[in-house]
């Protein structure tokens, strides 16, 4: 595949890749296109086994942590991961340069809570 150029970047959380690969899947065999690459297939089936919310949630998950003043990085990952205990959201934090209080870890999995 040749990329001609670059149009937008932005993050998206795992849930979100799926729903856009699962698009292409959906308009490549419209167009009766030849077998899907090995890349396709590997990122459609990482993307499948490991997106643990519907990609709405994810972003309204995301969109509650931005709001709590937490950076869009750490909130995606938090959206793809679904830490559920105190120990995993600190290690989602532990490269950040500051240490989350017990509030917001509670709030935080307070959250997550809502869409598990």
């Amino acid at each position: 595949m040749i990329v001609k150029e670059v149009v937008d970047e932005y993050l998206l959380t795992l849930p979100e890749v799926k729903q856009y690969l699962e698009e292409i899947l959906n308009e490549r065999k419209k167009n009766e296109e030849e077998e899907q690459c090995y890349e396709f297939r590997k990122a459609m089936n990482h993307a499948t086994t490991f997106s643990k919310l519907k990609s709405f949630e994810s972003r309204e998950l995301v969109n509650k942590l931005i709001d709590n003043k937490i950076s869009i990085s750490i909130a995606i990952k938090i959206a793809d991961l679904l830490p559920l205990t105190n120990d995993e959201v600190r290690a989602i934090f532990s490269k950040e340069k500051y240490t989350l209080k017990d509030d917001t870890i509670k709030l935080i999995l307070d959250y997550i809570k809502n869409y598990i």
